[in-house]
C-alpha cells in the first residue's frame, strides 16, 4: 500500500439492511476501487447481516466486535482499539448513535482521529443522548448528511455550532435508472397489470416510518388499476398488514419484505413516497429520483433539501392523511406531471447525488485529518 493509500476502519451498529449501512457500502466501494485499506466492523452480536456479504464482495474485510449485555459495555473501547491498533488504522469513520459511543473513546486509545457521520435526528434516551454528546464531541470530523441534521446536531449539543461538514449521501447512478425490462419483469412476478399506477415506498417497517399513514392515504384511490407496493421488513409489520386488512385492500396491497434488488423494483413504480415522522437524508430519495420517479415525502428532516416542491415532488405535513392523499391523486392522475417532474429528479440526482462525489469528499477530510496531501482521482467509472 503506498502513502497515499490510507487504513481506513468504518464502524456499524450492524450489518443489517439501512441506510447508513448502505452509505457506509458505497462509500467502502469507492475507496476500495482507488486502491484504500478498507475495513468494517459490526457491533452487533449474533449472525451476519444481508451487507455483510456486500462488503465482502466489493473487497472490504469485515470483523466483528459484538457489544456485551444489553446496557453499556465499558469492555468494548478497548476491544475496538485493540482492533484499531492490530490493524494499524490511520482513521476509524463512525456511522450513527451507537457506533460513535464506542469507537469515540476507542479512537481516542489507539491515537488515531474519528470521523463521525449522523445520517438522522437519532431519537434515544437521556443517557444514550449524553453519551453520544460526549463521544461525538471527540471527533475530529463531524459530519451530517443534510443542513437540517446538522442543525439537529447543533441543537442537540453532538457539534459546536458552525463546525459540522455537510456531505450529502451519494448513489451509484449507473445501477438506480429507468429499467424497462425489469419494470415489465417486476410487474408481471407480482401480478400487477402493465398499464396500471403504482405508488410505492421502500424502508424499514417501524413506528418512526409510519407506513400506515399511506395505507390510510392510498387506500381510496387502489383498484385493478392502481397498487401499492411496500418494500421493507421489521417491529411494525404486523401493525400495517392489519391496517391493510381493515381497509379491505389486500388485492391491492404488496408487502413485499425485506429485499436486496431495491434498484430493480423502484422503476416499476410510477411515484415514491415517503411517509417517516423524522428522517435525515434517507438513500432511497436520491434513489427514487434516479430512477425518474417524483417524490411525495413529510417534511421532515434534510428531504426538503432534496426535493424541489412543484419541480421533483411534493412535500406534506408528516401525518396528514388528507394532504398525502391529495398530492398522490394529483400526480397518479396527471401523466405529463408524472413524466415531467421524474425527468426534472433524474437530472437533479446527475448534479448532486453521484457516489463519486460522495466518496471524494470524505476523502478529502480524510487526509486532511491525517495531515497528508490529498489530490482528487481523475479516473472514476462513469455515473458513480
Amino acid at each position: 500500500m503506498t502513502s497515499s493509500c490510507l487504513n481506513i476502519v468504518h464502524v456499524l451498529g450492524s450489518f443489517q439492511i439501512g441506510g447508513a449501512e448502505q452509505v457506509a457500502l458505497n462509500l467502502a466501494a469507492g475507496q476500495v476501487e482507488l486502491g484504500h485499506n478498507v475495513h468494517v466492523v459490526s457491533l452487533a452480536a449474533g449472525r451476519d447481516g444481508p451487507h455483510a456479504e456486500g462488503f465482502r464482495r466489493i473487497g472490504a474485510q469485515i470483523h466483528k466486535v459484538p457489544k456485551r449485555g444489553p446496557t453499556i459495555d465499558p469492555s468494548l473501547p478497548i476491544r475496538l482499539a485493540l482492533l484499531f491498533r492490530r490493524l494499524r488504522a490511520d482513521l476509524a469513520h463512525s456511522h450513527n448513535p451507537q457506533p460513535v459511543i464506542y469507537a469515540a473513546p476507542a479512537a481516542l486509545i489507539a491515537r488515531i482521529p474519528l470521523v463521525h457521520t449522523k445520517h438522522g435526528e437519532n431519537p434515544d434516551t437521556r443517557r444514550s443522548e449524553l453519551l453520544r454528546r460526549y463521544a461525538s464531541r471527540l471527533a475530529s470530523v463531524f459530519v451530517a448528511v443534510s443542513r437540517q441534521t446538522a442543525l439537529q446536531a447543533e441543537q442537540q449539543g453532538e457539534v459546536a455550532v458552525g463546525k459540522a461538514v455537510v456531505i450529502e449521501n451519494g448513489i451509484d447512478l449507473d445501477a438506480f435508472a429507468r429499467n424497462a425490462v425489469a419494470r415489465a419483469a417486476v410487474r408481471s412476478e407480482l401480478g400487477i397489470p402493465p398499464g396500471a399506477r403504482v405508488v410505492g415506498t421502500v424502508g424499514r417497517l417501524a413506528a418512526i416510518k409510519n407506513q400506515p399513514l399511506l395505507v390510510r392515504a392510498t387506500a381510496p384511490l387502489l383498484g385493478p388499476d392502481r397498487h401499492l407496493v411496500i418494500v421493507g421488513d421489521g417491529p411494525h409489520r404486523d401493525v400495517i398488514e392489519a391496517e391493510v386488512q381493515r381497509l379491505g385492500k389486500g388485492a391491492f396491497t404488496h408487502l413485499l419484505g425485506q429485499r436486496t434488488d431495491v434498484h430493480r423494483l423502484l422503476p416499476a413504480f410510477d411515484l415514491f413516497v415517503l411517509t417517516s415522522d423524522s428522517e435525515g437524508l434517507p438513500m432511497v430519495i436520491p434513489e427514487a429520483m434516479a430512477c425518474e420517479l417524483p417524490i411525495v415525502s413529510t417534511d421532515v428532516g434534510g428531504i426538503s433539501d432534496v426535493v424541489e416542491v412543484g419541480r421533483t415532488g411534493f412535500l406534506v405535513p408528516k401525518g396528514d392523511d388528507l394532504v398525502l392523499k391529495a398530492r398522490i391523486e394529483r400526480l397518479i392522475g396527471d401523466e405529463s406531471l408524472l413524466h415531467d417532474m421524474g425527468t426534472r429528479a433524474r437530472e437533479l440526482c446527475l448534479a448532486r447525488y453521484s457516489s463519486r462525489s460522495m466518496r471524494d469528499r470524505y476523502l478529502e477530510k480524510y487526509f486532511e485529518t491525517v495531515g497528508r496531501p490529498w489530490k482528487t482521482p481523475a479516473e472514476s467509472p462513469r455515473g458513480r
